[in-house]
């Protein structure tokens, strides 16, 4: 499966991004999905998942309540609502997705076998 991210952008704090994953190359609705980001000069990190129905999901701890992952099988699309956003969360944000079934969806970038390339959201104080 393909990812491809987009979405990001620039926006004062307190504003508001919604980035997209569109999944092409086989049906995305058997994947969990997950979203990361690299801030710069830091590691890659956890921002939030679901499973492949979206109904388990996850997020960091600095993200709750701000952010929101769904998913639409339909459009074969993975989305990041972002609210509340601070200076802090100015990164580059990856989509990723793996094959599984269940309620699982997983924190740890080993766990993801696809990665979409990087949008860029710059969030400005």
């Amino acid at each position: 499966v393909q990812l491809q991210a987009s979405g990001g952008g620039s926006v004062q704090a307190g504003g508001s991004l919604r980035l997209s994953c569109a999944a092409s190359g086989r049906t995305f609705s058997n994947y969990a999905v997950g979203w990361f980001r690299t801030a710069p000069g830091k590691e890659r990190d956890f921002v939030a998942a679901c499973n492949w129905s979206g109904g388990s999901t996850g997020y960091a701890d600095s993200v709750k309540g701000r952010f929101t992952i769904s998913r639409d099988s339909a459009k074969n699309t993975a989305y990041l609502q972002m609210n509340s956003l601070k200076a802090e969360d100015t990164a580059v944000y990856y989509c990723a997705a793996v094959r599984s079934g269940g309620s699982y969806y997983f924190r740890d970038t080993y766990e993801y076998h696809y990665w979409g390339q990087g949008t860029l959201v710059t969030v400005s104080s």
